[in-house]
């Protein structure tokens, strides 16, 4: 069995989790929406999972809408001590399966009770704040309104921690103003490098960075190049993508997803993969290709 402990950990919040992580999005049916196609394998995963010491999992309750969490919550309920649910909030499906913003203090509200209740909590460990932003890529805006509504659920006791996803550098700095951040989710990999500074300044603020989609925008050519490199590796492009964020800095955490078992051992074996100095460099080069 991998040691994903190898990893290393981080302090998100106050509790200890370790770096290679698990994202349930997939779990739910085709487009994030309904029941897995099997719920048997969907809560091995799960259990697979934490078995192998993954003590962070990414969640939110618009994944299925409801079913996600409710697939945690039979898998995994009563929850391991040391076990982090991070969930987000911020959007709704309707009954097409359609996604929409759902960004007011009443929506927000509305969310954290359906996390709650879901996954059968009376308190959730950490809440992301889920940004609109221009798709993928965060955009300018205030967040004091939406925010502070957290940040008073949170007072209240239904919520341990705050986090952010999808958002500038300027909107971490407002929500520090209002209450402690612990984590920010945004789209970051070996070619999506718009980060890079906020990795830094978050690290040294002992704040968690949580990249999602760890293998996205290669070119055909840059892909061939890392399939060709990660084969000499005796790995996957995706376990060495995901070694390459383990590298790139100690409070980067991972949260690879997926609803097949086999696939969950390959993402978790990305944890003892040691990248060479000769081999970072080469990756730098395949980044650089157009």
């Amino acid at each position: 069995m991998t040691d994903i402990t190898k990893a290393g950990s981080f302090m998100l919040g106050d509790r200890t989790v370790t770096r290679m992580g698990y994202g349930a999005m997939q779990l739910a049916g085709p487009g994030v929406f309904g029941p897995p196609r099997d719920r048997a394998k969907a809560l091995q995963v799960l259990r697979d999972a934490v078995a192998a010491g993954v003590n962070h999992i990414d969640t939110s309750d618009y994944y299925g809408p409801h079913v996600v969490n409710e697939v945690i919550k039979e898998a995994l309920h009563p929850y391991a001590d040391d076990l982090v649910l991070v969930t987000k909030v911020g959007f709704f499906r309707s009954d097409d399966g359609n996604w929409y913003p759902a960004q007011s203090a009443q929506d927000l509200t509305k969310a954290v009770h359906d996390n709650l209740r879901n996954l059968g909590v009376e308190r959730l460990d950490v809440v992301n704040l889920r940004l609109l932003g221009d798709g993928l890529n965060p955009t300018d805006g205030s967040i004091e309104e939406r925010f502070s509504a957290l940040a008073a659920l949170r007072d209240q006791g239904l919520i341990r921690h705050l986090g952010l996803s999808n958002v500038t550098r300027g909107q971490v700095n407002e929500a520090l103003q209002i209450a402690p951040v612990v984590c920010v989710q945004n789209q970051y990999n070996m070619i999506q490098r718009a980060d890079d500074a906020l990795v830094d300044v978050l690290a040294a603020k002992g704040i968690a960075y949580v990249p999602f989609f760890p293998l996205g925008g290669l070119t055909p050519i840059q892909s061939r190049a890392l399939s060709a490199l990660s084969a000499r590796l005796n790995a996957t492009s995706l376990q060495v993508a995901l070694a390459w964020l383990l590298a790139r800095s100690p409070n980067i955490l991972l949260i690879p997803g997926t609803s097949n078992p086999v696939h969950l051992a390959e993402n978790l074996a990305a944890a003892e993969l040691v990248l060479s100095e000769e081999v970072m460099a080469e990756l730098d080069g395949i980044v650089a290709v157009a």
